[in-house]
Parts: structure tokens; sequence; C-alpha cells
């Protein structure tokens, strides 16, 4: 005869514990939180003064195409297709303390001066700005192209100078205490970066033509160019040092390039592969780091890609963005890199 079983009551279980995940939020701080969010104090050992080793910033209510760290590494500014410029604090919960009003199309790129007192943007509504980003307000418009205004660069040291590119196919000179521009270089075709060289003897432009010219300030010309990319050149920037540029192209390519006045035979020194574009055709940037021994790269792949600029080895590909990454800064002093993205938003992360 069977002994009828008794039922065990259901909190004497002893069933299979299962690990539960550790939600995102505990390793990502977010600006605009209500209370700041611990972060776990196991892994990897901090190298920055950031409040979280990531910090992601909202605000923006469009794609977002230029973002850059101040000289003093404090502050940044981000501009995009909102057609406003945020400024924010880099450290504690990286405040958004102003935003700029000026521009009446998206703002294509920005630069700060040598000094970080002023900011330079390009816009789509045909002109170029310089603001004052203690008071946060436009001091000049720059107005002369005929079309988009992609690109612009502050002459790093002397006179305040300044070099925008356009889809009019021509590069102008600003000097920033006049209206007009001083000096207009005809390329023919459509302009999408620029950059001074270390010494503002040169101003190197690219474009739709695939080639990168180098223009002779004192003699109007074009003293050489540099080919060797298959497709439009998105982003030029100068290294620190001044002897290279670096440039992206939709040719998936990131190349370097020797521009010292009389480096011998071929200029093309380095290419890095990794980096995507794709039908959106945005103007995808690029940088180095402050020691030059780094370069990143903004990719529609939404991914951030580093790489080790003397090996060519990729180091990082960094994930967290849900839109095409269209610019990429590494802060002056602290191994910081920052990210903006079409999905509205700027990623500060720390680097290893």
């Amino acid at each position: 005869m069977s002994v009828p079983g008794v039922k065990r009551p259901a909190d004497h279980f002893s069933g299979a514990l299962v690990q539960m995940k550790r939600p995102r939020q505990e390793l990502v701080a977010t600006s605009g939180d209500v209370k700041r969010q611990q972060i776990i104090a196991s892994g990897p050992p901090r190298t920055s003064s950031l409040e979280a080793p990531i910090m992601q910033l909202f605000g923006h209510e469009g794609e977002i195409y230029s973002a850059k760290f101040s000289p003093a590494g404090s502050t940044l500014a981000s501009g995009g297709f909102d057609r406003l410029i945020y400024l924010w604090k880099v450290y504690g919960e990286c405040e958004n303390y102003a935003v700029l009003k000026g521009h009446s199309g998206p703002i294509l790129e920005l630069q700060y001066s040598a000094d970080g007192t002023t900011l330079f943007s390009a816009s789509v509504d045909k002109s170029s700005a310089m603001w004052d980003c203690e008071v946060g307000v436009r001091l000049k418009r720059f107005r002369g192209h005929t079309s988009f205004v992609n690109t612009c660069c502050p002459m790093k040291r002397g006179e305040q100078l300044l070099v925008t590119g356009s889809d009019d196919g021509t590069v102008k000179l600003w000097d920033t205490r006049y209206k007009s521009a001083v000096q207009s270089f005809n390329n023919t075709f459509q302009v999408t970066a620029v950059c001074f060289n270390e010494t503002g003897d040169w101003i190197l432009s690219s474009g739709v033509d695939n080639e990168i010219k180098v223009w002779d300030l004192r003699r109007n010309e074009v003293a050489f160019s540099m080919k060797g990319h298959s497709d439009t050149i998105t982003g030029l920037r100068l290294s620190p040092s001044g002897n290279y540029v670096l440039s992206n192209s939709m040719d998936n390519t990131v190349r370097v390039w020797d521009v010292r006045p009389f480096a011998p035979g071929d200029r093309q020194l380095k290419l890095f592969l990794g980096v995507q574009h794709n039908f959106e055709k945005n103007l995808l940037r690029c940088s180095w780091s402050p020691d030059g021994r780094k370069i990143a790269s903004g990719s529609a792949d939404r991914f951030v890609y580093v790489w080790d600029a003397m090996t060519q080895q990729l180091i990082y590909k960094l994930p967290g963005h849900r839109g095409s990454v269209n610019d990429v800064d590494f802060h002056p002093s602290e191994p910081i890199l920052l990210s903006c993205s079409s999905d509205k938003t700027l990623y500060l992360g720390e680097l290893q």
C-alpha cells in the first residue's frame, strides 16, 4: 500500500540560483540624472578625473555633427542638425551650462581658437561664425560663400585667421577683424575639409575630387597635391607635431600624410582600415591624441575606432552609439575620448 507524499512548502524549495544581470546604468552615468549613480568599485583602475568611466550627454534635438574639447580641457562644445551650439562641463555631472543660437541651418563643424576664448562654426546657412565662449554671444558672422560651408579651421598661432571650405568649390581665408574674406581659392569641386599647416603658410583642403591640395598663401597657388584616396575626403586633422596630416575618406580608409616642406617621394605614409561610410554620406571626422601616438575616427557602423599611429594596430573598437559616429576628439591632457553621433548623444569615455 503506497503512502501519499506530503507536499513541500513553496518557501522550502531549493532550486538552482541564477545570478542577476547587472543593469547597464550601474556602469554608465548619464548627465541630467537626479541622483549620482554609484559606480561599481570592482573593474579596471580609473585613469581620468571623470565622474564615471563613461559619461553620456543628452540635450540635442537632432543629429550631432561636431564636438570638440576646449584647449584647457574643462569644457566642450557640440553642434548639429538642431542649429544650436551646446557648451558642456567635462567634469562632475557634465552640466550643459550654455546654448548658443544664431545659425539658421545645421552646424557641420566646430573649432576652438588656440587660447580657447572663442569658438568657430561652419553651417549649412552659407556662413561661418565666431563666438565668445565666456559670455556666450556671437561676435562675428562671416558671409561670402554661395553654398553650404562644410568646414572651418582657425590658425594655431599668430594672427587670428580662419579658413573655410564650401560646396561652392572655394576655400576662403578670413581675418577675424574684417567681415569679408581676404583671400579666395577656386577648387572647382566641393570642399569638405580644411586645415592650416603648423606655420600658417599653407592651407590644406580636400573634397569630392579625392585629393588633398596644399595652397601656398604667399604665391596664391597650389604648391602640391597628395593623391591616394579613391572617394570623397570627409575630414582632415594636423598632427600635434605639425609634420603630418590625418585624412578620413568615403573609400573607408584613414591615411597619414607627410606635409613637411621638403618631404621626399610619396607623401602617403600609413593606411588604416576599419571605418565605414554609408548611404548617409555624413562628413565623418578624425583626430590625433595630444602625444601623436594614437589616432581616432568616427564611423557609420556606430563604432569609434582608435589605432596605434606607429604600428597601425587597432587598439579599440568602442560600442555604445546607436547611430553614425560623426566626430571624435581626444582630451588635451587626460586619456578621455569624446564622440558625437546621429543618435543625438555624446559620449565621454576614459581610455586605459
